[in-house]
């Protein structure tokens, strides 16, 4: 990856010693409502396009998923692949140093499956209401 389509904010960071440790780095990278989701859908399920991202997700805008995707593909972590052909089609997929990043995403999602009833009993408790059961 060239230097020049590094994000500003981490080439800012990184140039000035910002970073007080790596895990801080990682932290960085995959900052983002939607970017280890984002990550999950391309390491486990292959290319997407983004239409079909879009539509994994109920509540995101097209402004904020544009946004993650080219953050993510800004620090080498997706691949955005244009194929120029009459009806243009642009797929996203994972690059080899984002593929490096899928057991971190892997064990946070395992982490949170085997916590999800704990903290759903907890939001029950501080609100007097029943929780929906959480989406697979």
């Amino acid at each position: 990856m060239a230097t020049e389509q590094l994000r500003e904010y981490l080439r800012r960071r990184l140039l000035n010693g910002e970073f007080n440790c790596e895990k801080e780095l990682t932290l960085s990278l995959l900052s983002g409502k939607w970017k280890i989701v984002i990550l999950w859908h391309l390491g486990h399920e292959g290319p997407h396009r983004f239409g079909e991202l879009f539509r994994l997700f109920k509540t995101i805008s097209t402004r904020i998923l544009t946004k993650q995707l080219r953050e993510l593909e800004q620090d080498d972590i997706i691949a955005r692949i244009d194929y120029e052909e009459k009806l243009p089609r642009v797929e996203y997929s994972m690059t080899e140093r984002g593929m490096t990043l899928l057991p971190v995403v892997d064990a946070m999602f395992d982490w949170g499956k085997q916590n999800m009833a704990y903290y759903a009993e907890k939001a029950r408790e501080g609100s007097g209401k029943k929780a929906r059961p959480a989406r697979k």
